[in-house]
């Protein structure tokens, strides 16, 4: 990777971006002279503005912006004449600090500051290498499942909270209110009465059709049904609650149906990946001795099935980001011997020394 001064720019700038307009800072190479401008985050502004730039100085020219995604980035990574130098938004706040401590309107801008940095310390930045296309992609579906998560996350809470206004037992029949199982159960009963007038047969029916065949929590689930008796009928109540109720199974059905299509398009993206095999460590609690008896050390500290997990996925990030960055894929002996050479405790946990087996 070539660094900043081996590059030949000719010109430098700085770019401070905003939702609806990016100011700029700019230096033509050999030149001490700095000009401003303003660039509204419209398309059609975007690139008249950096073919502007092209037509009057050729390329290549570094931008120096606090970002290395979003949209401002996307649009200008199109245009091969422009290098793009992300500068971590730490970085400047506290460059920030030592050049604006009176923040007066003469102080330097934050494009300025930005440019300065590039062209004062270029040892300290490199140009933003985007990753392969299937990478990219990777990334981008899985934060928009994060951000598809606590959208079920939020959506479960409120419903949650109406429940509990008029449909308590609702809660208390299902252990998980985040499903395709309990929005289904609602849309059909409602309301507490209605879920008692239903015949046991047509509740069992739902069941099996859910592909719930436990006969022992159908049957307690039915007594449950028969005894529940209303938090109230008082319809000023029980209406609105009901109505906002179903409104939000609505929005929770869509959230649940959009991470499903996101899971399956991870599924199917996530093998083609060259780096895939390194990372292929599903059901490690089953399948590894290290991590199985790890899972186990947490659950007997009293952790719950959840936390457990948590805490093993960050072991594994680590020790996945080194199979990464050597390029070697993760060996269960060679870790193992690591752990019984710094005597870890986990090799004492619930099974025999695999490698004295």
């Amino acid at each position: 990777m070539k660094s900043l001064r081996t590059h030949n720019f000719t010109a430098y700038v700085g770019l401070d971006w905003a939702d609806t307009k990016h100011d700029i800072c700019l230096q033509e190479a050999g030149s001490e002279q700095r000009e401003f401008a303003c660039v509204a985050h419209q398309v059609e502004c975007i690139d008249e503005w950096a073919k502007s730039l092209q037509q009057r100085f050729g390329g290549p020219i570094a931008i120096a912006l606090e970002l290395a995604k979003g949209p401002i980035v996307y649009a200008l990574q199109k245009y091969d004449f422009l290098v793009l130098f992300p500068i971590n938004p730490l970085t400047l706040a506290k460059y920030r600090e030592a050049f604006r401590p009176s923040r007066a309107k003469d102080d330097p801008s934050d494009a300025e500051l930005a440019l300065d940095l590039l062209v004062r310390h270029p040892e300290r930045f490199a140009p933003l290498q985007p990753q392969s296309v299937g990478m990219r992609t990777l990334i981008s579906l899985t934060e928009r499942r994060r951000e598809l998560i606590n959208d079920k996350t939020r959506v479960t809470n409120r419903l949650t909270n109406t429940l509990k206004q008029y449909y308590p037992q609702a809660l208390e029949w299902f252990d998980q209110h985040d499903t395709v199982m309990f929005c289904d159960f609602l849309s059909r009963w409602p309301t507490p009465l209605q879920a008692k007038r239903a015949h046991q047969a047509s509740i069992k029916a739902f069941h099996h059709a859910h592909n719930a065949h436990r006969p022992k929590l159908i049957a307690e689930r039915l007594a449950a049904i028969k005894a529940a008796v209303p938090l109230t009928q008082d319809p000023g109540v029980v209406f609105p609650c009901r109505l906002h109720a179903m409104v939000l199974v609505e929005q929770l059905r869509l959230a649940l149906q959009a991470i499903e299509q996101f899971d399956r398009h991870i599924a199917e993206l996530a093998p083609t990946l060259p780096d895939y095999r390194l990372f292929e460590a599903g059901q490690t609690i089953n399948k590894s001795f290290w991590a199985g008896a790890y899972y186990y050390q947490q659950r007997a500290k009293g952790s719950t099935y959840q936390a457990a997990v948590r805490a093993l996925a960050f072991k594994w990030i680590r020790i996945l980001y080194r199979c990464w960055k050597s390029r070697i894929p993760y060996d269960e002996t060679k870790y193992l011997k690591a752990l019984k050479k710094r005597r870890s405790s986990l090799l004492n946990n619930l099974v025999p020394d695999p490698l004295n087996a």
